[in-house]
């Protein structure tokens, strides 16, 4: 006789769960708890420098945005929720309490061993299914290359960027790869 089936777990369960459990950093893909795999220093200095360049921009451009490092979670659908390693939000506010982002902007996640091909494949289909969502940055460190993924109209374009400035418009910023990549 076979085992039932586990049912899928909603993106409201997850947020339910996430605030009653202690726990390490997960994201909940297509109904399932996904534990991320512990980081490395490297990754953990780039994701820093990218929050702070975009945290910069955010401050320089007066944006009505605010940028933030790997603590909000972006909900694709019912059953998927991501959390980038950085993010910008624009509009009203995030609630001081809120795990969600509400209108998330820009995401950036930084590759790792473990996550190459979810941030290359699963996650750019997904992000660009939120509307608000304009730009997917993929920080590659090793290559020191950023794939900047931008919704144009109805199509993704991509750019390979290894040296000067990455636009992000909207919401009207710019970062700098030398400040990625010292």
């Amino acid at each position: 006789m076979a085992a039932p089936a586990k049912k899928p777990m909603t993106a409201a369960e997850f947020l339910q769960w996430a605030q009653e459990t202690e726990r390490k950093r997960c994201e909940l893909v297509r109904g399932e708890v996904i534990a991320m795999a512990p980081e490395r220093a490297d990754h953990s200095r780039i994701k820093a420098r990218i929050w702070r360049a975009l945290a910069d921009a955010v401050e320089r451009t007066g944006a009505n945005c605010e940028a933030f490092i790997d603590s909000l979670g972006v909900a694709v659908d019912d059953y998927t929720v991501y959390e980038p390693d950085a993010l910008v939000n624009c509009g009203d506010a995030v609630a001081p309490d809120s795990l969600l982002a509400t209108s998330p902007v820009v995401v950036v996640e930084v590759i790792s061993p473990s996550s190459r091909s979810l941030d290359t494949n699963a996650k750019l289909s997904d992000y660009f299914r939120v509307p608000t969502i304009a730009h997917y940055l993929v920080v590659d460190s090793k290559r020191r290359l950023v794939l900047h993924y931008s919704r144009d109209g109805d199509r993704i374009a991509v750019a390979f960027v290894t040296e000067g400035a990455i636009a992000l418009i909207p919401p009207g910023l710019s970062i700098e790869i030398a400040d990625i990549f010292p």
